[in-house]
């Protein structure tokens, strides 16, 4: 028996997110279905991040037990040629057998776009959302920032059941245009249910002038969701990268020893 780890990239647009679900279309879904064919044993695969209906990724990662001989590094060509074309395996390797996508220390990377014009532009309209009114990109930079270090983000989640701990800490926060799509890109060591969204939901709220971006530390003070924005619609987010620092320590000590 092996456990093998998948990195996976996404288009979630057509998918009722990563979870399976009862009668509907799931990236995990899918993995499950492929794995279980291709090796020919049945496949659970185990998600680091379950991204919601139409969240894309282009670096989640999942695990699964297999005893077939196919090398790891092997499977991820095979999944790709039986896969549809909205789900791509980036790399597949063999991990240690304790390796768990979710309980080990992780470093994640996100990504929110807001189409900020006019008129919507169609081309756009499945990676990012369309926000008419003009926002202030220095503001929500300087909201951004204040959103950095360790903080109790129970403001900015949407709870759930068994969640006790909204600790949280925010490694980068920052905000960029390019051309008419401002990306807000926030890296942390974990992030709570619509985290992101609904920093992203307040930051077009500082953007377009309805509180300064001080206010965003009154937010955090507050532990109060409904002092902060809307939940963004889920089309502008991009899981962008799981890093898993001690992957890192245990190649350089393989380096070392060599």
């Amino acid at each position: 028996m092996k456990r093998v780890k998948l990195t996976v990239a996404y288009d979630g647009t057509r998918y009722h997110g990563w979870q399976v679900q009862p009668n509907a279309d799931t990236i995990e879904g899918e993995l499950n279905r492929h794995l279980s064919a291709l090796l020919q044993e049945e496949i659970k695969v185990t998600g680091a991040s379950r991204t919601d209906a139409g969240v894309h990724a282009l670096g989640n990662v999942a695990v699964f037990d297999t005893k077939a001989r196919m090398p790891a590094e092997k499977i991820s060509y095979a999944m790709n040629t039986r896969l549809p074309e909205d789900i791509r395996i980036q790399e597949s390797c063999e991990v240690a057998p304790d390796f768990h996508p979710r309980f080990c220390r992780t470093v994640k990377t996100y990504e929110y776009r807001i189409l900020n014009r006019r008129f919507p532009d169609p081309t756009k309209r499945l990676y990012s959302f369309f926000y008419y009114y003009p926002l202030d990109v220095g503001k929500m930079r300087e909201a951004a920032a204040y959103l950095e270090g360790e903080h109790d983000f129970r403001a900015f989640c949407t709870m759930r059941p068994g969640i006790e701990n909204t600790v949280r800490t925010i490694y980068s926060s920052e905000v960029e245009k390019e051309g008419d799509i401002i990306v807000f890109r926030v890296t942390g060591n974990g992030f709570l249910y619509n985290m992101v969204r609904i920093m992203a939901g307040t930051l077009i709220r500082a953007g377009g002038g309805v509180f300064s971006p001080e206010y965003i530390k009154a937010i955090l003070e507050s532990r109060d969701r409904e002092l902060a924005g809307e939940t963004a619609r889920p089309e502008g987010l991009t899981l962008v990268e799981i890093h898993y620092p001690e992957e890192d320590k245990a190649a350089g000590m393989q380096l070392q020893n060599r």
